[in-house]
């Protein structure tokens, strides 16, 4: 089982957060979870955009949504977009 996100993105717990509410979502397992890379962009807290290898050929894009520190919520995927490739460009959706 692999899953991580790049240093100083998310902690590992976060990231098996996120990965629960995606296959919630989908409705499906993925064998692999690995982020290959990330964007951010600060507004009242801050947005990661994260391009993840789920496994094969697949990618997945998601937007995780990191409260700021003092409201003490949890991570939150706010969106995201399947049936990605690994050439796809990761943008901001």
């Amino acid at each position: 089982d692999s899953l991580s996100f790049p240093t100083g993105v998310l902690p590992a717990t976060s990231c098996l957060f996120v990965r629960s509410q995606l296959e919630e979502k989908e409705n499906k397992k993925f064998p692999v979870f690995k982020a290959v890379s990330f964007k951010s962009q600060v507004v009242a807290g801050t947005n990661y955009f994260i391009k993840v290898h789920v496994g094969d050929e697949d990618f997945v894009h998601l937007r995780v949504f990191k409260s700021l520190p003092h409201e003490n919520k949890p991570l939150t995927l706010s969106d995201y977009q399947t049936n990605k490739a690994k050439h796809d460009e990761l943008s901001y959706f």
